[in-house]
């Protein structure tokens, strides 16, 4: 025969026994790490939900960046250009492109607002925290008024008694 190969003479190995098989198994199981029991899982899980703190509703939400008060705007002028683009990851990068080729003047605008909003935010933040703080002590009844407020009302109050002398 030209073309075939001739066998080589092949020694049988013998087949190892199912058990030192199973003993091999057991020694790399051994090996590994061993894994909490179902139980203990289960509560570890139950803890981690527990120590998460719950958000407060009321809590003010953070202003947006420039871009994002950018991004607002965009959004609606890009989907009366575009209406049949619905993938939202399309008008973020168009989006995100567009703020990129903007040179400094073009962005003043969005950054003033930005601002506007995140000194609205400090104060609506301040208020609510010092409901907070207000609500521990148990000083009593928490007023809706912020602190700008109240010192109106305060000063209205002086005015009237300037009046009354």
């Amino acid at each position: 025969m030209k073309g075939a190969k001739a066998k080589k003479d092949v020694v049988a190995t013998p087949k190892k026994d199912s058990k030192e098989l199973s003993k091999k198994a057991e020694e790399t199981n051994l090996k590994r790490k061993k894994s909490a029991p179902k139980e203990e899982k289960a509560t570890k899980r139950q803890v981690r939900k527990d120590r998460k703190a719950k958000k407060d509703p009321n809590k003010p939400k953070r202003p947006p960046s420039a871009f994002f008060v950018f991004l607002e705007e965009f959004r609606k002028t890009y989907k009366s250009d575009n209406p049949n683009v619905k993938a939202v990851a399309v008008i973020g990068k168009a989006g995100g492109d567009k703020w990129k080729s903007m040179s400094d003047a073009e962005k003043a605008p969005y950054i003033a607002k930005a601002e506007k909003r995140k000194a609205e935010y400090d104060r609506n933040i301040q208020a609510y925290q010092q409901k907070d703080k207000l609500a521990d002590e148990g000083t009593g009844e928490v007023s809706d008024k912020s602190k700008s407020e109240i010192n109106d009302d305060e000063d209205e109050e002086s005015v009237e008694e300037e009046d009354d002398d």
